[in-house]
């Protein structure tokens, strides 16, 4: 009777056995269905068989004979993270089958002490990441800017060499008015020295000028912009006008010096040199035109203060237009002094070359 009793034990263990490896391979024969029909099935039909597969796979890890092996852990991973890739309809539905499948390919990467499921793991983390990106492009096309950026920030934190996310980031966040996250995500962009580093790193600049209105940090970027692009006119030309705006004229005018002692045939620093007189000579125009008509004497030495100005930057316009005679931003720099100064000849002669150069 004892053996008997005990017979009947064992059967009892093998049968229970039996089922859980039975719910292996039933989750098996749901993923084998959708990879062989997933392209000629409904969105509908294809959810249905996955969560099935799911289901199967709950059962599987639940049961001590098969929890701490790696097969239905992987196919866990693969089901729930395609669900989370295909489930466009439902955000939190992909999002909650997301968190599944990352739960799934940590307990599958711990239990694949051969690597037979490598390539699985693997895919499930592709489908992941795509369904993130995904979740983040449609937030965006629909101006959920703030949504948009969490997501390619989650994104940039799971994978941070995936350049196109941060930019993503900066991008959704200069749209949703974070303009600290923008400058963040572009200069990490420009970290990696991908082709459009320097139109980045200008944009995070004039963010910081524009948005910020922060020119310490637009300046402090400047630096760091010109030990990558040395002496590069654009960043240049942006550290002018902050020393200008700041009213720090000498050390503007100091810089583009020794810019200009270093490559006296630089049109563009000849150029920036003429700024520096001129916008002070229009500051100088509007504190004029403040200034009561009655009071002649005041006007007449403001404006005395402003040609001279004027006069000051003509000679570095000209040399500028000399070095680069089909510059634009030099040609009407030239016309409105000519203007100014009643020089008919000269405002002729140069509306002259800047119709000419606009016909081309």
């Amino acid at each position: 009777m004892k053996k008997l009793i005990l017979s009947v034990g064992i059967l009892s263990l093998s049968v229970a056995a039996y089922a859980q490896k039975s719910e292996v391979a039933e989750a098996k024969k749901s993923w084998d269905l959708f990879q062989a029909m997933n392209s000629a099935q409904s969105l509908k039909k294809n959810l249905e068989n996955l969560n099935k597969g799911l289901g199967h796979t709950d059962l599987a890890i639940a049961h001590e004979k098969t929890k701490n092996t790696v097969e239905p852990w992987a196919l866990r991973a693969s089901m729930s993270s395609a669900i989370a890739l295909l489930d466009t309809l439902s955000d939190a539905n992909s999002v909650a089958k997301q968190k599944i499948a990352e739960e799934a390919i940590a307990k599958a990467e711990e239990l694949d002490k051969k690597g037979d499921q490598k390539d699985n793991i693997a895919n499930a983390k592709i489908n992941i990441a795509n369904a993130v990106q995904t979740r983040g492009i449609k937030a965006y096309n629909k101006k959920d800017f703030a949504t948009a950026f969490k997501i390619f920030t989650e994104i940039t934190e799971k994978n941070p060499t995936d350049t196109s996310m941060f930019l993503n980031a900066g991008v959704a966040a200069k749209q949703a008015g974070n303009y600290a996250g923008a400058v963040k995500n572009f200069k990490k962009v420009v970290e990696f020295n991908t082709p459009d580093a320097k139109s980045l790193m200008l944009e995070a600049v004039n963010i910081e000028l524009a948005n910020l209105k922060d020119t310490a940090a637009a300046m402090a970027s400047i630096d760091q912009a010109l030990k990558k692009f040395p002496d590069d006119p654009d960043f240049v030309g942006t550290q002018t006008d902050i020393y200008i705006i700041r009213g720090e004229i000498e050390k503007s005018q100091e810089s583009l010096g020794k810019l200009i002692a270093k490559d006296p045939n630089k049109a563009i620093y000849h150029f920036l040199l003429g700024e520096t007189y001129y916008k002070q000579a229009l500051a100088v125009q509007a504190e004029r035109q403040k200034i009561d008509s009655k009071k002649v004497k005041e006007y007449n030495a403001v404006t005395a203060k402003m040609t001279a100005l004027i006069d000051k930057s003509l000679p570095f316009y000209k040399k500028a237009q000399e070095l680069d005679p089909k510059a634009v931003h030099t040609l009407e720099a030239l016309k409105q002094i000519y203007g100014f100064k009643n020089d008919t000849k000269g405002y002729e002669e140069t509306k002259k070359l800047l119709d000419a150069l606009q016909k081309n």
